[in-house]
């Protein structure tokens, strides 16, 4: 396999996972509608973020302690699902009537919040980390540096997880007005909260 093969093998294997559904998607697509469009931004740039550090664990071999050491994986495991669990809950037993600015603790208030939010959600799911050392290796060429080559390929993925985030942002801003009706906004947490928790339980009780 080529370079050039390589990357557009990459890029399009990539691409299918990427439209794929997941947790990310359900993140931004909520943020999108309930919060705005610089939020959303923000959580999709934090998603992006941690595809970033777990690629470069991945690429220079962090990654594969997760894949050696149970005990490490199993640790970050329940970490994960405890954070996606504790989010998910707190979304369901306390939904918010309205996302307005003025409403909401400063700490709270913009953009880099939602960016922590995405960062943590990607961070704390060892199977994003082990995703990256299982799938880069397929598309490395012998003749190239697996370091540089890995994170090359990762910021592909990142660059088409942000395109389809926008996307995504662009097609949910048109209904955000209905989207911040109350009782429509209390039903968005709640559903999106149990989404979180079934992530995070799934992540807890599912095995390597």
């Amino acid at each position: 396999m080529t370079t050039t093969e390589a990357l557009v093998a990459f890029a399009l294997a990539a691409g299918l996972l990427t439209l794929t559904p997941g947790l990310d998607t359900a993140l931004v697509i909520r943020t999108a509608a309930a919060e705005g469009p610089r939020r959303a931004a923000g959580a999709a740039i934090g998603i992006g973020l941690g595809c970033l550090v777990w690629g470069a664990a991945a690429s220079f071999g962090v990654g594969a302690l997760l894949t050696a050491s149970e005990m490490a994986y199993t640790a970050l495991k329940w970490i994960g699902a405890a954070y996606l669990a504790w989010t998910g809950i707190k979304m369901i037993l306390k939904p918010r009537d309205r996302f307005e600015p003025g409403e909401m603790k400063p700490v709270d208030a913009g953009p880099l919040a939602a960016l922590r939010r995405g960062l943590l959600t990607n961070l704390l799911n060892p199977k994003v980390g082990v995703f990256y050392v299982s799938f880069l290796p397929q598309f490395m060429p012998a003749d190239v540096d697996p370091a540089r080559f890995g994170l090359l390929l990762t910021s592909i993925h990142v660059v088409e997880g942000l395109l389809w985030f926008a996307a995504l942002i662009a097609a949910t801003v048109p209904i955000a007005g209905l989207l911040r009706v109350p009782v429509v906004v209390r039903w968005l947490d709640r559903v999106t909260g149990g989404v979180f928790v079934a992530f995070g339980l799934r992540l807890a009780l599912e095995r390597r």
